[in-house]
């Protein structure tokens, strides 16, 4: 079986592609990289290593993957970007390499980054996110699954955004997002569940309606952080409730961004 190679793609002898990858026209592979089966690369996309590249994903033109970090702590060190299966990486999207030694810029598997999108060292992002047009990811950022990230919007470094969240377009996102939360706006701010993220997810009646008390709890309240806290526990122990409490939990540790706060609400963090 023939590798599916353009005559014009540059490829480093060192480079391993699986027979079954298609290279465009104009593409450029660097050394160190290595792409798993049925994966498109499409035109003057440009694969710098290290660099891993999973099965069935999809690169399309221009992409340009494993890039040195853009971080002035980067002093030449071997790290990497790791992505796994069935993603679709769109027209122009930037993933740098990570910081540190070893490190790595991670994409899981199924996901969907959409044209411009910057995805900065050190991040994380897990399976199946939709991140929309222009979205400018900082370093260190970490985006749990099936979130989505509406267009032309920024997320500051350190930032965690939960699973099921959804962030609305041209908001600023510089603290955490719990999961199946709906942030939107500038400054941001919780603005509800997220609805149909939860509805589409399969979610049961029973899981929904616990989901509801909890955000009332948390963002219709006059509660203090602490205080939302024991009574989320009181709703029970489903693993939607576990995963929330413990993010926000994870949120006030040193070194976390803190949460972005409810509408007319503070942020936990801000609390006296």
């Amino acid at each position: 079986m023939k590798t599916l190679i353009h005559s014009t793609a540059v490829i480093h002898p060192s480079a391993q592609l699986h027979p079954t990858v298609e290279v465009g026209p104009y593409a450029v592979i660097g050394g160190h990289v290595k792409v798993g089966p049925e994966t498109t690369i499409g035109a003057h996309a440009v694969l710098e290593g290290p660099l891993e590249i999973g099965a069935r994903n999809h690169i399309f033109p221009g992409a340009v993957i494993g890039m040195e970090p853009q971080d002035r702590k980067y002093d030449g060190e071997l790290s990497w970007v790791k992505i796994g299966d069935d993603n679709r990486i769109r027209e122009y999207v930037t993933i740098n390499r990570a910081t540190g030694a070893g490190k790595e810029t991670s994409i899981g598997n199924a996901n969907l980054l959409m044209a411009y999108v910057h995805v900065g060292h050190n991040s994380v992002i897990e399976d199946n996110v939709t991140i929309s047009n222009s979205v400018a990811i900082a370093g260190h950022v970490h985006i749990e699954s099936r979130s989505v990230i509406s267009g032309v919007l920024g997320i500051h470094q350190f930032v965690h955004i939960g699973s099921f969240a959804m962030v609305g377009g041209m908001s600023r996102i510089e603290r955490d997002v719990p999961p199946y939360m709906l942030v939107e706006g500038n400054p941001s701010r919780i603005r509800s569940l997220n609805l149909v993220g939860l509805k589409r997810g399969g979610f049961s009646t029973d899981e929904f309606q616990i989901l509801k008390k909890a955000f009332r709890i948390l963002y219709r309240s006059e509660l203090l952080f602490k205080d939302s806290l024991e009574q989320l526990e009181l709703l029970g122990d489903t693993q939607q409730l576990q995963h929330l409490r413990r993010f926000l939990l994870l949120s006030q540790m040193p070194g976390r961004r803190g949460l972005i706060p409810g509408k007319g609400k503070v942020a936990a963090s801000d609390e006296s």
